[in-house]
């Protein structure tokens, strides 16, 4: 029997306008696990991407805990830095899809 994989909602939008998913993260066994695709042209996009997410989860933080969207943005941030600045896991990558 396959274990339970607990995936997220369609968004309201791209369900009635159409999308191409470029992003899965899903937590296994306490570590990240990703697919994606390349989607732009340019890698600069995905660094707008990523603070896009990073807002959106400093939201979810002040809705869902006592953070402020400020207290857990600083807080993302500096995870961000941590981790750009000493990888705890660099991972490996291969090409799908």
């Amino acid at each position: 029997m396959a274990a339970k994989f607990e995936e997220l909602s369609i968004p309201p939008d791209v369900r009635e306008k159409g999308g191409v998913e470029i992003l899965r993260a899903s937590v296994v066994d306490g570590a990240v696990s990703v697919a994606l695709r390349r989607a732009f042209d340019d890698p600069f996009t995905w660094g707008v991407l990523l603070v896009d997410l990073a807002r959106h989860a400093a939201r979810v933080y002040a809705m869902e805990t006592g953070l402020s969207e400020d207290e857990a943005m600083a807080q993302i941030e500096g995870g961000l830095r941590a981790e750009l600045d000493n990888p705890t896991d660099p991972g490996s990558t291969q090409a799908m899809n």
